[in-house]
Formats: C-alpha cells, sequence, structure tokens
C-alpha cells in the first residue's frame, strides 16, 4: 500500500474544509495540504441536503467568507446558491486539484516518534494511506449518513410516503397531497411554506411539534446591505454589513441571556401581529424553555406566517400516539390525514466524521477529553477541528479557527517545533461541550470531548471574545504547548 505525504491533511470539503483550505493559501502558501472528502463533490452540506426551500438559517454577510464578500442580492440564501458560492471560492483558490473524492477516513493514529499522523481511508473499496504532520477536521458535526427519526408505533401501517429531509428523493410528487411534517426546528420551519406555497404546492400542510420553537422573522433581501452595496465599494460595503449584523446578533443573544422574559415578551408580541387574529400563540409558538436554550428558527420574509394567513398550513401541538393506515392518530385522540409525512426530527451528532483516533497505540476517548479554546483536544498533538457557533452563524467561528490553525502552523515552522498539545489543568471542572438543550445535542453529549469552566478550555459563543483570544491572543501561552 503506498503511503502519500503532506504537511497537513485537512478531512472534509464542505464550506469549512474550502474555508480551511484557502486560509492555507492565503496565509501560508509553502504548505501543502491534502483535503479527504468521503462524498464524490464538493459542498458538504450544501449538497447533501435536497429538500424544498433550503437555505441559510442566518445572513450571508456572517456565513460567507471573512475574505470572500457575498456576491448576491438575498441575504438569506438558498442552498443552490451557498453551494455556488462554495465553488466559485474553492475555484478562485485552485482548492479542487487538492481534494481526493471519495476518500472515507477511518482511522488516524499519531505516533510521537515519527512526529507524524498515519491516517487510513477507503477509497472505492481499498484501504489506503496517508501521513501528515498536522491532522485537521472539517467534517462538520452530523452524522451525513443517516438523520434522526424516533421509533413510531405503527409506521409500517402508513400507505403513504415517510421521507426524512436528509434524504429527499428527487422525484418526490407532493403536488395536490396532504402533507404532515413531523417538528418545529430549523428544517421543518423552511419545508413548511415551500411545500404549501408556490405552482407545485401540496394541498395542505401540517406542522406537527411536541412542542414550540423560538421563531422571527427577517427579510430576504437586506435593504440596507444592498444599498450599501450600491455606493461603497464592494469590500467596504461587505466589512459594514457583516459588522452591522454580528453586532445584531450578539446584542439580541447577550439580551436573551440577560433578560429572557424581556425577550420572549418580544417575540410573543411580533409573532401575534403575523398571525390571524384570535391564533393561539401561547400554544402553538410560545416554548417552555429561555431564547437561545434551543437555536432560534428564522423564516425569511415571514414565510411561515403568510402561508398560515393563508390558510395552507396548520400548526398542530400534540404528542403522537401512532402512525395509522391514512395519517397520524395523536394523544389527543384526533387523527390527521396524510399523503406524505416527512420526519423533520433532527440531526444525529457524529464527532470528526465517525473516524477513531489513537496516540501512540492508545485510543482517544473522546468523553475523556477537554476542548481547547473550540478548536483542540487535550493530550491529542498537531490536531485540530472546526466547529462553528451554535448562536450566530457557523462560518464566523470557522473563519476565527482558521485563522487560529495558521498561526499555530506558522509558529511550529518559525520554532523549528515539530509537535504542539494542550495539556490539560487538573483544577479545570468538566462541564458540557455545548449548552444547548436543543434534542439532538442532548442525545449525543456523552460522545463528545467536555469543555472546562475557564478559558482557555471553555467553548465561548461570543465572536468579539474570540477575536482577542483567537486573531491577537498569545499562541505559546503554557497550555498549549510546543516541542521538537
Amino acid at each position: 500500500m503506498v503511503t502519500q505525504h503532506t504537511d497537513v491533511l485537512i478531512i472534509g470539503a464542505g464550506l469549512s474544509g474550502v474555508g480551511a483550505a484557502c486560509h492555507l493559501r492565503r496565509e501560508m502558501p509553502e504548505t501543502t495540504f491534502t483535503i479527504l472528502e468521503k462524498r464524490d463533490t464538493i459542498g458538504g452540506t450544501w449538497d447533501l441536503f435536497r429538500y424544498p426551500g433550503v437555505r441559510s438559517d442566518s445572513d450571508m454577510y456572517t456565513l460567507g467568507y471573512r475574505f470572500k464578500p457575498w456576491p448576491e442580492q438575498k441575504a438569506i440564501a438558498d442552498g443552490p446558491s451557498i453551494l455556488r458560492y462554495v465553488k466559485e471560492t474553492a475555484a478562485e483558490y485552485d482548492v479542487e486539484r487538492h481534494i481526493r473524492y471519495r476518500h472515507e477516513v477511518i482511522a488516524a493514529e499519531w505516533s510521537s516518534d515519527d512526529a507524524k499522523w498515519r491516517v487510513t481511508a477507503e477509497h472505492d473499496g481499498k484501504k489506503v494511506e496517508f501521513t501528515c504532520n498536522f491532522l485537521w477536521s472539517c467534517s462538520g458535526y452530523y452524522d451525513y449518513e443517516n438523520g434522526y427519526t424516533p421509533q413510531f408505533d405503527g409506521v409500517e401501517d402508513f400507505t403513504g410516503t415517510v421521507v426524512h429531509p436528509q434524504h429527499w428523493p428527487s422525484d418526490l410528487d407532493y403536488r395536490g397531497k396532504r402533507v404532515i411534517v413531523i417538528g418545529s426546528g430549523a428544517t421543518a420551519v423552511t419545508l413548511v411554506p415551500a411545500m404549501a406555497m408556490g405552482d407545485n404546492a401540496a394541498e395542505h400542510v401540517t406542522m406537527l411539534q411536541r412542542s414550540p420553537t423560538y421563531i422571527f422573522t427577517a427579510p430576504s433581501q437586506d435593504p440596507l446591505a444592498n444599498l450599501l452595496r450600491k455606493v461603497l465599494p464592494e469590500e467596504a460595503a461587505y466589512f459594514l454589513n457583516r459588522w452591522r449584523n454580528i453586532l445584531t446578533q450578539t446584542g439580541f443573544y447577550q439580551l436573551s441571556r440577560r433578560r429572557p422574559q424581556l425577550v420572549r415578551r418580544l417575540l410573543k408580541r411580533f409573532t401575534a401581529k403575523q398571525l390571524p387574529p384570535g391564533y393561539d400563540v401561547d400554544r402553538h409558538f410560545s416554548p417552555s424553555y429561555d431564547p437561545w436554550d434551543q437555536r432560534m428558527c428564522l423564516v425569511p420574509d415571514g414565510d411561515l406566517f403568510k402561508a398560515i394567513r393563508k390558510g395552507k398550513v396548520d400548526i398542530v401541538t400534540d404528542h403522537i400516539d401512532r402512525f395509522t393506515e391514512k395519517g397520524i392518530r395523536l394523544r389527543s385522540g384526533v387523527e390527521l390525514p396524510a399523503d406524505i409525512i416527512v420526519t423533520a426530527t433532527g440531526l444525529k451528532l457524529l464527532a470528526f466524521g465517525g473516524m477513531t483516533l489513537a496516540v501512540d497505540g492508545k485510543p482517544v476517548e473522546l468523553s475523556e477529553r477537554m476542548a481547547y479554546k473550540g478548536i483542540m483536544l487535550s493530550g491529542v498533538p498537531n490536531f485540530a477541528y472546526i466547529l462553528g457557533y451554535t448562536n450566530a452563524s457557523w462560518t464566523l467561528k470557522a473563519d476565527l479557527a482558521c485563522e487560529y490553525v495558521c498561526r499555530v502552523l506558522r509558529h511550529m515552522r518559525d520554532s523549528g517545533s515539530k509537535r504542539c498539545e494542550p495539556v490539560p489543568d487538573p483544577d479545570v471542572r468538566p462541564e458540557p461541550f455545548i449548552d444547548l438543550k436543543s434534542g439532538y445535542v442532548l442525545r449525543s453529549l456523552d460522545q463528545l470531548p467536555k469543555q472546562g469552566d475557564r478559558t482557555p478550555w471553555r467553548l465561548r459563543q461570543n465572536y468579539l471574545r474570540d477575536i482577542s483570544a483567537l486573531r491577537h491572543g498569545r499562541v505559546a501561552d503554557g497550555v498549549l504547548t510546543f516541542s521538537r
């Protein structure tokens, strides 16, 4: 078996992996790198998801790369537009020739004697090996093969079609059909209006939720952003639009955490204004938890509320008793008829694409490791990963993490170091890796690393603080150790 060597091995050719490669091209052009991508195309999430209406759940001025201005008018963009943007960025930085498609990384082992990672992947049914000085996981945080679907009694009795959004059939015809979408998260609030409105609209769509989610409306096209793009140079307009949205997001999040009852009242008031008079907002749009205990859902131009006002969509808040031959029976005894049922019930988390890690022959148990700056793992040398924000755009953190990894690599080059490793502090108290209370997070916490109760082990969800720590803070801080 031929072993191929590269300075940096990147896993994943989605939004994060392409961004990592571009940062290397921009900041360390002398560094060699290879990208291993499990699928046969670029784009990651934005190529995988093909369900109706798939789009960003945050604005593209912050979901776009810091170094590549978002070129289109829509600030809330559809999936194909985002995929096109990722591909254009990859082409601009000549990234694609470094990608090895259909390479699924199975295992990686660090050798202290060689100061290298040995990475095993499967390619077209055969095992291939790579070695690298630095391993960088940009494979996202969820299982690309399977979404999460609870066990529903009676599924086999249903005579219609059951679909999970992660595996949307290209030939699914829902025109004129009765559709139930199970779920209340970002996927559900995207799917429901997309299936209910337009030329191929379903006869009727019901969003069946066990409990409500906080939903807020934003314009798909930002008038001020587009005005700035007309009167200012492209980079200046992008800079101002980006920072305006960063400060707005940060301010709203901080207000939500500090004054949750105030934000709850404001969201309820804004929601009620967009619904028909007398609509039961308390039942269908007032969650039991505080704002940002779970990620909020964005609806561009209030499309979900428009569909409700037009009578094309119902919201039903209840628990499922069982599937029946013709639909779903609820615990209340009501039976909802359906031709198609969409289980928008969430993701399955999967750290580092499911690959196993080992250091000098000893398996790395992720649950026993602690996250350093949300980018590296305690006791795991020359390894980094990308995990975006849960309370803002993914790419805000991804860009900062890429800048930081490049700083680490430059320090290693300049100091002649072969190894860098975060050394754990026994006085730091471990805490759950992600502090959201969403179901997909809670189901997987025991499989994830921990964060600590203080910096630099705390996983901060604050872009402004992370700029200071990641872009300007000391690299050799006494916790991240370097050796020859």
